[in-house]
């Protein structure tokens, strides 16, 4: 059974960081996808950042409005899918989710095709 496990969430200030954590069970982050996305209350789900995990390292995706301050990773060793963002903002308070897909991806993938969800850790921003 697939568990996707997100943690690193919490409360910071504008201009500062926070590296999000996605945790696998019954999943290896091998040739396939790896999504994150973020919903705030009223919103839809959208996607962030998407990484296709491979031998060489990965290839990485972003929506705009990240371009720059949100940097996805790997840790092979810890089997896990790391957000790292940077110069965060008010409108970047959300629930954060990660979700992997048997897809190999070359773009952000829509929210249609990934196979399992963990279940979110939220992101507070203020002014």
């Amino acid at each position: 059974q697939v568990q996707l496990v997100e943690s690193g969430g919490g409360s910071v200030q504008a201009g500062g960081s926070l590296t999000l954590s996605c945790a696998a069970s019954g999943w290896t982050f091998s040739d396939n996808c790896v999504g994150w996305f973020r919903q705030a209350p009223g919103k839809a789900r959208e996607a962030v950042a998407t990484i296709r995990t491979d031998v060489s390292g990965g290839a990485t995706y972003y929506a705009d409005s990240v371009k720059g301050r949100f940097t996805v990773l790997q840790d092979s060793g810890k089997n896990t899918i790391d957000l790292q963002m940077n110069s965060l903002k008010p409108e970047d308070s959300a629930m954060y989710y990660c979700a992997a897909s048997r897809v190999r991806c070359f773009s952000l993938l829509p929210k249609t095709l990934y196979d399992h969800w963990g279940q979110g850790t939220q992101v507070s921003v203020s002014s």
